[in-house]
């Protein structure tokens, strides 16, 4: 798992999993912690449950600290499985002048 970061945008490439998320785990939180944060999930090749708890943190720090996370690119995966668990309307989609990747 490797992340690409550009001001206020983290770019998770490959799995993000169990065995992967805490890679970038606190480069996640450091950027929602500075400001605004867009996170492009187009690069996630593979996602579980814990790809859903570090979205979750991610925004949790985020809101403590008054600024907004953006999610664009949600793979399909991972889009039916926070459906499953009843969460998928809790994940932000993506800003308003952000297009969705096709």
């Amino acid at each position: 798992m490797a992340a690409t970061e550009t001001r206020g945008r983290l770019a998770p490439q490959g799995a993000l999993t169990m065995a992967t998320a805490s890679t970038v785990h606190a480069q996640g939180r450091a950027l929602a912690a500075q400001g605004d944060l867009l996170v492009d999930l187009s690069g996630v090749s593979e996602a579980d449950s814990s790809a859903l708890a570090l979205l979750f943190d991610w925004m949790r720090v985020a809101a403590a600290a008054g600024h907004p996370v953006w999610l664009t690119g949600l793979p399909a995966g991972l889009d039916s499985l926070a459906e499953l668990y009843g969460v998928r309307e809790l994940l932000p989609g993506p800003p308003p002048s952000v297009p969705e990747p096709c």
